[in-house]
């Protein structure tokens, strides 16, 4: 279950499309080009526009999660309405080559801001109670990832080491299939990619799961490879644009998720959280001049 299920109807569209048929893209691509325009459309229309069939119109929506082309339309029809209704217009995500600094600015404050919401909105609140339990209960959490996603399993790695849970960040590619050949059922593993395509994390994640492992996936596309071996998916809800592939909004959307998982983990054992928020903030007191 989402946390707004009347919501992030793009955002299910762009996390399926990876994975979508050719035929099958190019009406999602037309969809995501144009929302409030694709509303006003029949399906015979849709298809004729996107050369394909009134059939693989209805495929295309199956796969992005709706019973059928009437839902799909509602439910653009419904999303575009409420960003015509809000405070301001909606910024390109896309730097061009005549955008000011300003512009720039603009627009990756924009960008950034919509990864966090979106991916609050649409976030699997079943899934993230679940990988909070798991985590809160485990004898030990390995997390990996490489890259940009390294660097945010390595901020979860520390929030969990310092309300005391034995944690690891593996961001070598080794080090992280030796470490997941070795965990068990009281273990969880969280792999942490923004595509789900990374062939080192997913390797991780699936002998993590062979070896017994609860598994959970944070990532923005699914169905992924990654996905398929994760027992609990935590998506976010970023796009990747001009300039910035591997870009800020994915690190902010991944390390809201993480936020959210950690906070939920600490919540749980409210008092010896505090306890040890206070006894780890005073051992590095020393360490700040002034």
């Amino acid at each position: 279950m989402s946390s707004d299920p009347a919501r992030g109807v793009l955002v299910r569209i762009r996390a399926v499309l990876p994975s979508l048929r050719p035929a099958q893209r190019r009406v999602a691509e037309a969809v995501l080009h144009d929302p409030a325009g694709s509303a006003q459309l029949p399906i015979g229309r849709l298809a004729q526009q996107c050369a394909t069939s009134a059939a693989t119109v209805m495929r295309f929506c199956r796969s992005a999660g709706f019973r059928g082309y009437p839902e799909l339309r509602l439910a653009l029809a419904r999303e575009t309405g409420r960003e015509d209704a809000g405070d301001g217009a909606a910024l390109s995500p896309d730097i061009d080559p005549g955008d000011s600094l300003a512009e720039i600015v603009a627009k990756i404050a924009f960008t950034d801001a919509a990864a966090v919401q979106d991916t609050a909105a649409t976030l699997d609140l079943d899934a993230l109670a679940a990988a909070v339990s798991a985590v809160g209960a485990a004898r030990r959490v390995d997390v990996y990832g490489l890259g940009a996603s390294g660097f945010v399993g390595q901020d979860l790695q520390q929030k969990l080491h310092r309300i005391g849970l034995l944690a690891f960040a593996w961001p070598d590619p080794h080090a992280a299939l030796t470490s997941a050949a070795l965990l068990d059922a009281e273990s969880v593993a969280i792999a942490i990619s923004h595509t789900g395509t990374t062939t080192d994390t997913v390797d991780a994640l699936r002998v993590a799961r062979e070896s017994g492992a609860t598994t959970i996936a944070v990532t923005n596309f699914a169905p992924s490879p990654l996905t398929a071996c994760a027992d609990l998916v935590l998506a976010t809800a970023a796009r990747e644009t001009t300039f910035r592939s591997g870009a800020m909004a994915s690190r902010i959307a991944q390390l809201a998720v993480i936020d959210c998982l950690f906070v939920g983990v600490a919540q749980r054992s409210y008092d010896r959280t505090i306890d040890r928020l206070t006894r780890t903030h005073r051992a590095v007191q020393s360490r700040r001049g002034g």
